[in-house]
């Protein structure tokens, strides 16, 4: 059952059920002179800042006091569960409806799970299982960790359709490339996240899918017409809106048939004309953080706040490197100055405050209508052997003969990934295989020493197993050719591709886990070791 949401309300959702909350409240009061400490509380209420530390620092503190009403927490404030509880009951003790945001999407981009790799599998994995009732249940359980931690709003699930293969930064963040199924899983995300008592946000508006450029870095084009556009990369969103998501993140792209100026964070036509009016969504709009590339270059850390909000933002994420006090300043004062200079609205900024005050109540409810329930350590895993796919004469090859030698060929990884999550079989199948051995070689290793294929690759495999693993290997020329070169020297190795699958692969089996999250290493190597427990590998 699904209840349209009016004007400024929040969906609750248990399950398969919305409830409405109750109609929105009255606006904070529009500031009495233009450097009233009321405007200065309405420019820290639409902030949702980083830090650094496993505990609040105290201009953190100070600043909930003042009426900051949002924080966002990274790897680096996370050394387990139980401090992170620890850290969100301090932080809510200043402000017990203060929301407390996550960027974890339960793939390939963890933070809970930085240091050990995910236990789950990420979305283009359960895009490739296709079972929505599967994808709500790993949501939900990814949900009860969070809620059980404190947090009450996660930055996902990323709905953007990976039309693009060559697209740098989202690919298996993605449920997959047809726009129906990341639709399907999308619902399934959000039903089971805010279920668990955790709000979702659908990113990144109006989807991030059909680009190549990384918007960490640069302003990256979306240049489909109007009619593709609504096609393609839409239909996420509006299943994200219909199953009652809390909040929307937007994407720092340029999508002319929309805006031919300015990326969508800073669009009135995208967040207002598109989002609001069209869509209908009535939720938190929240930026992706503000001081990437694709708008901070361009407009500055400040200018590019002040324009978002203008545009049609409720709240800014900043802080995955800007993490320090002076930036909290900055932006604050960036904010009350536009609205002195009269370039931001003193109603806008209003606006924005209550929706984010609104938000935050809606959120506080939905995690006391939910119990602290246990999490389940195996489903991760479960989905995760449900996603691995085998090619090649499998029964003849598999499982191994003996402990084998494994080359991991390492390309760099964007800064939604970052480098410290460790990836790969290497360490999985040494628990299952006794023996086995394991090189990494990074891009930078092979053009500075040519013979390491030889020396580290080869030559250790040397009347062994040889498994070749590899990232993305169809995005990467240099990954591809050593993969050529490692497979005409062993036409009996197996290779395993651990992110988007491209063309053929060479080597005698090829294993498809959709996604280098721990769980799905741990699935390879069930099924190179024999000890694998989920039965057979679907086959490609």
């Amino acid at each position: 059952m699904t209840a349209r949401i009016g004007p400024g309300q929040y969906p609750l959702v248990y399950t398969k059920l919305l409830f409405v909350a109750p109609p929105e409240g009255k606006a904070p009061p529009m500031p009495a002179t233009p450097h009233s400490q009321e405007l200065r509380r309405l420019a820290l209420s639409v902030l949702q800042p980083g830090f650094t530390g496993t505990v609040a620092p105290d201009w953190i503190l100070r600043a909930i006091g003042d009426g900051l009403a949002s924080v966002v927490l990274f790897s680096r404030n996370i050394v387990s569960a139980e401090q992170v509880a620890r850290l969100s009951t301090q932080l809510r003790a200043a402000n017990p409806e203060l929301i407390i945001a996550i960027d974890e999407e339960a793939g390939d981009v963890t933070r809970l799970e930085t240091a050990t790799g995910a236990t789950r599998p990420g979305n283009f994995a359960l895009g490739t299982v296709d079972d929505p009732d599967l994808t709500e249940a790993v949501a939900r359980d990814l949900g009860r960790q969070l809620h059980a931690a404190g947090i009450s709003l996660d930055y996902a699930p990323s709905v953007d359709v990976n039309s693009n293969p060559d697209n740098p930064v989202i690919g298996v963040r993605s449920f997959g490339a047809d726009p129906a199924r990341v639709a399907r899983h999308a619902t399934a995300w959000v039903r089971g996240l805010q279920s668990a008592g955790v709000a979702a946000c659908a990113k990144h508006f109006p989807g991030h899918g059909d680009v190549a450029v990384d918007s960490h870095h640069g302003l990256p084009r979306y240049d489909a017409d109007a009619e593709t556009l609504a096609a393609q990369a839409l239909p996420p969103f509006r299943a994200a809106v219909e199953a009652g998501v809390g909040a929307v993140m937007t994407g720092h792209l340029l999508v002319p048939a929309l805006d031919p100026e300015l990326p969508a964070t800073l669009s009135p036509r995208i967040l207002h004309d598109l989002l609001r009016k069209e869509l209908g969504f009535d939720g938190l709009v929240v930026t992706d953080a503000i001081e990437m590339g694709a708008v901070a270059d361009r407009y500055g850390i400040g200018g590019a706040a002040v324009r978002a909000v203008a545009a049609g933002a409720d709240a800014v994420c900043v802080g995955g490197e800007n993490a320090g006090e002076d930036t909290a300043t900055l932006l604050t004062d960036a904010l009350t100055g536009a609205v002195v200079r009269g370039d931001l609205g003193a109603e806008r900024l209003a606006e924005a405050a209550d929706r984010v005050h609104r938000f935050a109540g809606w959120s506080r409810r939905l995690g006391l209508a939910v119990p602290l329930d246990p999490v389940r350590r195996d489903l991760g895993f479960t989905a995760a052997r449900r996603a691995l796919r085998v090619d090649g004469p499998a029964d003849r090859v598999l499982p191994l003969a003996a402990a084998p030698h494994v080359v991991e060929l390492v390309p760099s990884t964007n800064l939604a990934v970052g480098d410290a999550t460790p990836w790969g079989i290497g360490a999985p199948l040494r628990e299952r295989l006794p023996g086995t051995t394991s090189v990494r070689v990074p891009h930078a290793q092979l053009a500075e020493q040519p013979g390491v294929l030889a020396d580290h690759a080869l030559a250790p495999a040397a009347g062994r197993p040889l498994v070749v693993v590899v990232r993305d290997a169809a995005r990467h020329a240099w990954m591809a050719r050593a993969l050529a070169d490692l497979t005409a020297a062993r036409p009996d190795a197996v290779v395993v591709e651990m992110g988007l699958p491209g063309g053929p692969l060479p080597g005698a089996v090829r294993l498809y886990t959709h996604g280098a999250t721990a769980a799905c290493g741990v699935a390879a190597a069930e099924a190179l070791a024999g000890s694998r427990t989920g039965g057979v590998p679907a086959r490609y």
